[in-house]
């Protein structure tokens, strides 16, 4: 019998009923070539001594854990849960569970997680990367495994990457747009880390409405954000309106500068959108609630889930296949009241 904290294993089960591991196997996994007198025994002594099967060896014999490890690099807001959401919903049809994994941004723990999830035998690896990854070579290890490898959100200057993304260019140029079609022609930018390659295609829109629609680009006007928090965001307005000419927009690399944003308005009696318009990006729950509720635009963060998972199922059935496939998502700019200067509502929703 197994002593102190040591696993309890098949062959202690055979060994205490004087049969062969092989049987005690065969009974566990109730095959038909086994007695129903035997399965009975050997299903009371293993209940009796709390045997759990040994998840990791079952998943080596049949060649497959039917776990897909996903690293995101946080969990704050609502759209990495909502993806997640996504492809758990999905890949729970399929049969397979979920290992989610956070990073923090941290390349090291991402580094770490590629390991651990490698050495659990997952079937997939599904990826967020973070925003200080500059070398690839643990993703190469995946691949070199012949592992399924999908990115998601984030994507990476990898070559023959297979990707689930936003069309971010586009929700971005969408709403710049929208900002100037409202008349604003002083619209100012807080970016997010221009590694990440969502943020700095959201950067590349706001550069090129501007310019396509003949308004100069103001390095004062952008800010930098050093994290996409509340906080951060509304640090930028107050630097901001520190400047002898204010803007009369704002469009924020996500929702929650926005909302740090807002709160420095209202306390300085600014109003929005009449003096400054606001708008955001991803489209958070909370977006609704404020006063004025605010323009934003949907990533569709549940469809990118499922997607992700589709695309993990083509490579599983067909290794090779779609090696460089990048599926595009169109993201849709949700307008409302903080952006809306003029007085007749002139724009559909795209």
């Amino acid at each position: 019998m197994a002593k102190g904290n040591k696993r309890l294993s098949i062959a202690h089960l055979a060994q205490e009923l004087g049969l062969s591991a092989s049987t005690i196997s065969r009974a566990l996994n109730n095959a038909p070539d086994v007695s129903e007198a035997t399965k009975a025994q050997v299903w009371t002594l293993a209940e009796k001594l709390h045997y759990q099967p040994n998840g990791l060896a079952a998943a080596l014999r049949r060649g497959r854990s039917n776990v897909l490890g996903v690293i995101v690099p946080h969990i704050t807001g609502a759209f990495f849960p909502a993806v997640v959401h996504g492809m758990e919903e999905e890949a729970s049809k399929e049969g397979f569970n979920v290992m989610i994994c956070q990073t923090n941004e941290e390349v090291a723990r991402e580094k770490k997680q590629v390991e651990v999830l490698l050495k659990g035998q997952v079937d997939g690896i599904l990826v967020a990367m973070s925003k200080t990854t500059y070398d690839f070579a643990h993703f190469e290890r995946v691949r070199s495994k012949n592992i399924p490898l999908v990115f998601f959100d984030r994507m990476p200057n990898l070559a023959n990457a297979c990707a689930v993304v936003s069309d971010d260019y586009r929700g971005a140029y969408q709403a710049v747009e929208h900002l100037i079609k409202q008349g604003c022609r002083r619209i100012a930018h807080m970016a997010g880390h221009q590694t990440v390659s969502t943020t700095h295609n959201r950067y590349r829109a706001y550069r090129d409405a501007l310019a396509a629609h003949g308004l100069p680009y103001k390095e004062e006007l952008v800010i930098h954000l050093p994290n996409p928090s509340t906080e951060a965001g509304a640090q930028a307005m107050t630097t901001l309106l520190q400047q002898p000419v204010w803007p009369d927009a704002v469009f924020t690399a996500y929702d929650f500068p926005a909302v740090g944003a807002l709160e420095v308005l209202d306390a300085r009696g600014i109003r929005v959108p009449e003096d400054i318009a606001l708008v955001g990006y991803s489209d958070e729950p909370f977006t609704t609630m404020l006063k004025p509720r605010l323009t934003s635009v949907d990533q569709r963060a549940k469809q990118m889930g499922e997607a992700v998972i589709q695309l993990f199922l083509q490579l599983l059935k067909r290794p090779g296949y779609g090696t460089g496939q990048r599926i595009t998502l169109k993201p849709q700019l949700l307008i409302r009241e903080s952006s809306l200067q003029k007085k007749i509502f002139v724009e559909k929703n795209e």
